[in-house]
C-alpha cells in the first residue's frame, strides 16, 4: 500500500516579498517522513481570499493532507480561516471553546480580550481545534485541512499536536553516498541503476567546495534491505 501524501501552502506576503524566510516547510518535511507521509506539493500565495481558496481545493483534493501555515492572527490581513471557511462553503463564527481558552490566557497575562485578539477564536463550522501550547489561540483541522500559525515555534507546536492523529505509512528511509566528481560524469551510471531500482527514488545534488565539483547521490524508500543493495552497487560503481 502507498504511503499517504501531503501538501503545503504557506500563506503571506511577508513570505513573498522577502522579509521573511519560511522555515516551517523544512520542518514539516521532516516530521512526515519520520511519520510515512511523502510530502509531494508546496505552494507560497498572497494574502488574497481567492488565491487561497483555489489552492486549497486543489491541493486538498490532490492529496491525503494539506497542512497551512499565516494567517490566523489577530490583525485585519489575517484572512486564512475565512478564505478556509469559503473553500469548504461553511459558515465561520466565534467558538464558545476556542474563545474560553484565550479568555483565560489573556486574563492570567492581565491583558484586555479585545475585538482584535477574539479574531483568532473565528473558527469555521465543522472543525476541531489544534493545542497551541506557546501562545493558547488554536489551530484547526476541518476535513484533511490542518490550519496553522505561521510562527515557527507555534507551528512546530500545531505539528506535534496534529502528527499524532494522522495516518502515516512505512519510515521514509534514506541512505547517501558522495562523490568527487561532476553530475556529467556520473549520470549515466545512476540513471542505470535508478532504473534497476524502480521501487526506489534516486536523486543527484551537486556541490562545489573549494573549486572542485562533486556530488552527493541520495537513495531514498520504504525497504531498508532494498536500499541497502542499491547503495551497495552505488557504492562499486564509484569507488
Amino acid at each position: 500500500m502507498a504511503n499517504p501524501t501531503a501538501a503545503m501552502l504557506v500563506i503571506g506576503d511577508e513570505i513573498l516579498s522577502g522579509r521573511t524566510r519560511d522555515s516551517n516547510m523544512h520542518f514539516l518535511a521532516g516530521e512526515l517522513t519520520r511519520h510515512g507521509i511523502r510530502l509531494m506539493e508546496a505552494r507560497v500565495v498572497a494574502d488574497d481570499p481567492a488565491a487561497i481558496i483555489a489552492a486549497v481545493n486543489a491541493l486538498r483534493t490532490a492529496h491525503d493532507n494539506l497542512f497551512t501555515s499565516g494567517g490566523i492572527g489577530p490583525t485585519h490581513d489575517d484572512i486564512t480561516a475565512d478564505a478556509i471557511a469559503a473553500a469548504f462553503g461553511v459558515g465561520i463564527s466565534h467558538r464558545a471553546d476556542a474563545m474560553a481558552l484565550l479568555q483565560a490566557h489573556y486574563d492570567r497575562a492581565g491583558l484586555e480580550f479585545n475585538d482584535a485578539r477574539k479574531r483568532m477564536a473565528r473558527i469555521p463550522d465543522g472543525a476541531t481545534l489544534i493545542d497551541n501550547p506557546v501562545s493558547t489561540a488554536p489551530g484547526f483541522t476541518l476535513g484533511n485541512v490542518h490550519v496553522m500559525a505561521g510562527v515557527p515555534k507555534i507551528f512546530e507546536a500545531m505539528v506535534a499536536s496534529v502528527m499524532p492523529q494522522l495516518t502515516g505509512g512505512a519510515p521514509l528511509l534514506s541512505q547517501s553516498l558522495r562523490v568527487e566528481r561532476g553530475e556529467g560524469e556520473i549520470a549515466a551510471e545512476f540513471g542505470a541503476l535508478a532504473a534497476a531500482f524502480p521501487d526506489l527514488s534516486m536523486g543527484s545534488y551537486p556541490f562545489i567546495q573549494n573549486g572542485a565539483h562533486g556530488t552527493n547521490l541520495v537513495i531514498r524508500g520504504t525497504d531498508a534491505g532494498r536500499i541497502d543493495a542499491a547503495m551497495t552497487q552505488l557504492a562499486a560503481l564509484f569507488k
